[in-house]
């Protein structure tokens, strides 16, 4: 049986990257990995934050917090 890595929306292409690309930078880009991986809707910018600010504790940290924040649903209404 094959097994396909695959996030909620689907893009098994974008969660294997970022798997292989945290690995190979030895964890630097491991904020995105996570949120590849959880599906999040706000993937490219938690990528784009840890590229652009992970060089600095506190921009790595930001990446990682977006990174596992709970999903948030829009447009459900509870009655």
């Amino acid at each position: 049986m094959d097994a396909v890595v695959t996030d909620k929306k689907g893009r098994p292409l974008s969660s294997i990257v970022s798997i292989v690309v945290a690995v190979l930078t030895l964890g630097y880009m491991l904020p995105w990995m996570v949120a590849a991986l959880r599906g999040k809707q706000n993937a490219w910018g938690v990528f784009w934050i840890n590229l652009l600010l992970g060089w600095t504790a506190v921009g790595w940290i930001v990446a990682l917090v977006l990174a596992c924040m709970p999903h948030q649903v829009v447009g459900l209404r509870r009655t």
